[in-house]
């Protein structure tokens, strides 16, 4: 098997070919499952290295390297899809797709699995099993999991193991820095709630023959607050935000409705706690809409389950990451503590089904200029990092494959 210095020193002369395919997509984001531009990207890339790419699901890609030796199927992951954010970085290679943001760096990942792509055809006939690479639409929405599960990503063959990498930027971390976490929950679940307060609208100099909805919903949302400060217990984890709230379009127009959204996230597999907090936001919501004179319907959606890292699994990535890139390598349990984290990933839906583990690379810091952290509209990524990102997908895949026939 190929050793870690010329690995890394191989996935190094690939860094031009990567950052032109990071800064491409970066120029051009897509969202959600509508990915045409992204998805041709890769499927172009993949065939020109010599791969059989395939669709899965509505929007996905995945290829096949190795299986020429028998042994086992391990998955790796880089997600494609882009917010509905303006860009605000100032890059020279700035979105040019307005209100749409690579700002959450998976432009880096989906870059870094096509290196690794490329890295693992060179080494196929060395992998002692298969490796699956998927590229995947839909996180930020938490459906593009799923919807790849359903159609068969984890068959033919059937996956034993499965890794992904996220990037950090803003964080007081070394650039290149892997992190890999402990075992169980590591990562908070996550839903979408939306809440509608319907009054009546009229005008804004008759108050007193409208039902003012805004009003109504500035008192739930306060209201609510309250979940967590008396109805929780303390020993749980369980936060809700509010972080849209639209109402009206002009400043003497009382409107007909308000609306709430924003997301529930906590560390509770078996769902108790969101269960008991969905209960008392539609009681809440619904009381005190009653208490001005309007109604409220409270809806939820998009569900995704806490992200649980096998430990056996992140213990052999801890290995090899300390093998391949040294003291650039660490163990993030007491960065945190052991504690989850708040963020939410939906790579989680594949490790409720199969041993996984998720990593970090971080990609900037602010004593380099890169101060803001994912999903900020001025959200800078070093990509001088991409290739340890690829080459820290390789090395985990054809190690894990070696160590377990």
């Amino acid at each position: 098997m190929i050793t870690p210095e010329k690995l890394l020193e191989t996935a190094k002369e690939l860094e031009p070919q990567l950052q032109q395919w990071r800064r491409t997509l970066h120029r051009h984001p897509e969202v959600g499952f509508d990915l045409p531009r992204t998805k041709e990207l890769v499927k172009k890339a993949l065939t020109e290295m010599g791969y059989q790419p395939q669709d899965c699901g509505k929007c996905g890609v995945i290829a096949l390297a190795g299986g020429k030796h028998p042994g086992k199927c391990i998955l790796l992951r880089g997600d494609m899809d882009a917010l509905p954010l303006q860009e605000e970085s100032g890059e020279e290679f700035s979105s040019e797709v307005p209100g749409k943001m690579h700002g959450c760096g998976h432009d880096m990942h989906t870059a870094m699995m096509l290196g690794a792509a490329k890295l693992l055809k060179e080494q196929e006939d060395q992998i002692q099993g298969t490796v699956k690479l998927e590229f995947q639409p839909a996180e930020e929405i938490f459906q593009g999991s799923p919807d790849m599960i359903a159609h068969g990503l984890l068959e033919e063959p059937k996956v034993d193991a499965a890794a992904m990498f996220h990037v950090l930027a803003g964080m007081p971390l070394p650039a290149g820095m892997v992190l890999v976490p402990g075992g169980g929950i590591t990562m908070a679940s996550c839903e979408q709630y939306h809440i509608t307060v319907q009054g009546k609208g009229g005008h804004g100099s008759m108050p007193n023959v409208c039902i003012d909805p805004i009003t109504a919903a500035a008192h739930i949302h306060i209201a609510l607050q309250e979940i967590n400060s008396r109805e929780l217990d303390p020993a749980k984890f369980g936060v809700f935000t509010t972080g849209r709230f639209e109402a009206g379009k002009a400043s003497n127009v009382i409107p007909d409705t308000a609306d709430m959204w924003g997301t529930i996230r906590t560390v509770d597999p078996e769902g108790e706690v969101s269960a008991q907090i969905r209960q008392r936001m539609t009681e809440i919501a619904q009381g005190v809409a009653a208490a001005y004179r309007c109604t409220a319907e409270v809806s939820f959606s998009d569900f995704c389950p806490c992200m649980v890292v096998d430990a056996p699994l992140a213990q052999n990535a801890l290995t090899y990451m300390t093998e391949l890139l040294g003291k650039g390598a660490m163990d993030m349990t007491p960065l945190t503590g052991g504690k989850p984290g708040g963020g939410s990933e939906d790579f989680a839906f594949v490790s409720h089904q199969v041993p996984t583990v998720s990593m970090f690379l971080a990609a900037g810091n602010a004593k380099e200029g890169y101060t803001y952290g994912q999903h900020h509209p001025k959200v800078r990524f070093d990509d001088s990092v991409l290739y340890k990102g690829s080459a820290a997908y390789v090395y985990l895949a054809l190690r894990w494959l070696a160590d377990h026939p």
